[in-house]
């Protein structure tokens, strides 16, 4: 296959949503470009750009547009809620409309701009069993048998959930990549760490599998909400605070919607001598 690298330079995009931050690519129009080890070269805030995680946008039948994306250690991942709405900000900007459709590891998703101006995203329906999270054995879900009483849900990735009486009190660098890589999650999870503020408010802080500590997690803020409603600490509708901003979670009847801000912070682009490491 031909490189679709261009010779002057790749160009990209800084967007967040949340704090959550992103390195964006446009592939549209041409061939994609990230490889696990270009993904984890602009993920190291040093000697690359940094983000939590990279997002490539192509061309796909069916939909707007498709998405991939990639954790800041090069690992791929199945869905990403905050990037997710950036990209939908951004596409939906270029093409002049308030609604656009996507394809990502969960099928094909929706997104639209509201009248106030933040973005929502339907995740899709939660993963509900065992295999589909997956775990690595038989478990009951809103109860795992892990020290903590974990739930577990799946967005399109894991993720690990616990309830406790104050999220601010957790050592996530700790706590958080111990339960990254515990053997229930065969291919490691996002562990949230929640406390019930209101019956519609959460409290919620964040370990992302491939990214560490991250501001905000689109999917785990999904998952949580999913898992409170299920446990019966919260309706179906709730507002979660997380260490970069605000996010509204929404179960419907057709998937778990997401609303949030997006801002695009700058365009730039990769020199053809850094892209020439990753050929």
């Amino acid at each position: 296959m031909k490189d679709a690298r261009p010779s002057a330079g790749l160009p990209f995009m800084k967007m967040h949503g949340a704090g959550n931050d992103f390195v964006i690519i446009d592939s549209r129009g041409r061939n994609p470009v990230t490889t696990a080890a270009l993904a984890a070269a602009l993920g190291d805030r040093h000697r690359g750009v940094g983000f939590d995680q990279l997002a490539e946008i192509r061309d796909v039948e069916g939909a707007d547009y498709a998405l991939d994306f990639w954790n800041s250690d090069g690992s791929r991942a199945g869905a990403c809620g905050n990037a997710s709405r950036c990209v939908a900000d951004h596409v939906m900007s270029g093409l002049g409309r308030d609604r656009v459709s996507f394809v990502t590891e969960r099928g094909v998703l929706t997104a639209l701009r509201r009248a106030d101006g933040l973005v929502s995203v339907n995740m899709g329906a939660p993963i509900l069993d065992w295999a589909g999270v997956p775990l690595a054995e038989p478990a009951d879900l809103l109860h795992l048998p892990i020290d903590g009483d974990p739930a577990a849900v799946g967005m399109g990735n894991p993720h690990c959930v616990f309830f406790v009486a104050d999220a601010e009190a957790v050592d996530l660098s700790a706590d958080g990549a111990a339960m990254e890589r515990h053997p229930l999650f065969p291919k490691a999870t996002n562990v949230e760490y929640a406390s019930v503020t209101s019956p519609d408010r959460l409290r919620m802080r964040v370990w992302e599998r491939g990214a560490g500590i991250t501001l905000a997690c689109g999917s785990g803020a999904c998952a949580t909400a999913v898992a409170a409603h299920r446990r019966g600490l919260t309706g179906r509708k709730v507002t979660l605070d997380l260490d970069g901003g605000t996010l509204e979670i929404d179960w419907r009847d057709d998937g778990v919607w997401m609303t949030g801000p997006t801002a695009h912070v700058f365009d730039g682009a990769l020199t053809s001598a850094f892209l020439t490491q990753y050929a």
